[in-house]
C-alpha cells in the first residue's frame, strides 16, 4: 500500500528557485510507493495549519519545503502524532537540515524520502511554545527579528546583519536555574540547543544529539573585539565548547529570567515573557533523516 505525502513549500523562504521543486518531485520521488499531493504557504503559520490538517486527512508523511522557519511551522504541528515530517532543505540556514544530514541538494533530499529511514526525536517546550532545534533570547535573537524584514537571503543576508548589529548590540542579562543551581550573569548568547547549529554550519552545539533525551544551554559570555575571530572560527570548526568564553551545560528541565523578551524558535521571532519554564520532550516528533 503507497504512503500519501504532503509537500508544504514555502515560496518565499531562502534564496533558490520555488518553481523547479514539483518537477524535481515527479522525477525523483518512487512513485510506486508514494502518493503525494502539493500545497503552498500563503502567510505565517499557514505551514502550520495545513500540516495539522494533513493528520487530519491521513497523510503518512508532511514534507516542510524551505528553511529552519518553514520545518518549525510544519514540525510543530506534528508533534505527539504518528504522522512523519520530511525536510526538502531550500531556506537560508537549513540548520535542523544540515544536523540530521539531510543532502542540501534538492533532488538528493528527495531521493532521501524514498529510504524512509525514521527517527522518534526529542522536541523542546518552552511555556507553551514548541521549538525542534535551537532557540536562542540573545544576539541571535536580534538577527532573526532583523533578517525577518530583510531583502537579502542567504548567508550573505545573515553576514551582513551580523556586522551592521554587532557593535550596537548590549548584552543581556538572564538568570538560570538548573537544577536548583541559580546563576546571573550577562552574555551575549543565550541558546537552547537540540540540535547542533544555527545553519549554514555554524555549530553552537556541536555534541547535541535530537535523540538524547537532552538539550543543552549554550552561553556565549561578553567578549572583545579581538577575540571575534577566534570565537568565530571555533563555531565553525565545531569547537566552540573549548573556547573560554562559552559555557554549555545539558539539562533535562530549567528556568530562565531574561532582561528582554525577544526570542527566536527555530529561526522564527517571538515575543516572549521574562519567567521562562523550558523542558525537553522526548521521542516525540517522527521524521525522516539522511543516510
Amino acid at each position: 500500500m503507497k504512503q500519501k505525502i504532503r509537500f508544504i513549500i514555502n515560496p518565499k523562504s531562502g534564496v533558490g528557485r520555488k518553481k523547479m521543486i514539483p518537477k524535481l518531485i515527479e522525477d525523483n520521488l518512487d512513485l510506486s510507493s508514494f502518493d503525494y499531493d502539493i500545497c503552498y504557504t500563503e502567510y505565517r503559520l499557514h505551514g502550520k495549519e495545513i500540516a495539522a490538517q494533513s493528520i487530519i486527512d491521513g497523510f503518512d508523511i508532511v514534507c516542510a519545503v524551505g528553511g529552519d522557519g518553514s520545518v518549525h511551522e510544519a514540525g510543530t504541528a506534528l508533534i505527539g502524532s504518528k504522522c512523519k515530517l520530511a525536510i526538502l532543505p531550500a531556506g537560508s540556514g537549513n540548520g535542523l537540515a544540515r544536523h540530521l544530514k539531510i543532502p542540501m541538494d534538492i533532488s538528493e533530499a528527495i531521493r532521501c524520502i524514498n529510504d524512509n529511514n525514521a527517527i522518534k526525536m526529542d522536541t523542546v517546550l518552552v511555556n507553551d511554545k514548541s521549538f525542534l532545534g535551537v532557540g536562542g533570547y540573545g544576539f541571535d535573537a536580534v538577527i532573526a527579528k532583523k533578517f525577518e524584514t530583510h531583502t537579502k537571503r542567504g548567508l550573505r543576508g545573515y553576514i551582513y546583519l551580523i556586522a551592521r548589529e554587532f557593535f550596537k548590540y548590549n548584552p543581556i542579562n538572564v538568570s538560570i536555574d538548573i537544577d536548583g543551581k541559580v546563576k546571573t550573569l550577562p552574555v551575549v548568547l543565550c541558546t537552547i540547543a537540540n540540535s547542533s547549529q544555527f545553519g549554514n554550519g555554524f555549530s553552537i552545539s556541536p555534541n547535541s544529539d535530537v535523540t538524547d533525551g537532552e538539550i543543552e544551554l549554550c552561553i556565549l559570555k561578553p567578549f572583545s573585539i579581538w577575540s571575534a575571530p577566534s570565537i568565530i572560527w571555533r563555531y565553525f570548526r565545531k569547537s566552540s565548547d573549548k573556547s573560554r568564553f562559552t559555557e554549555i551545560m545539558p539539562f533535562k528541565k530549567g528556568k530562565l529570567h531574561l532582561s528582554r523578551n525577544m526570542a527566536h524558535y527555530d529561526g522564527e521571532p517571538f515575543e516572549v515573557k521574562e519567567e521562562l519554564a523550558i523542558s525537553v520532550v522526548p521521542e516525540s516528533l517522527n521524521i525522516l533523516i539522511g543516510k
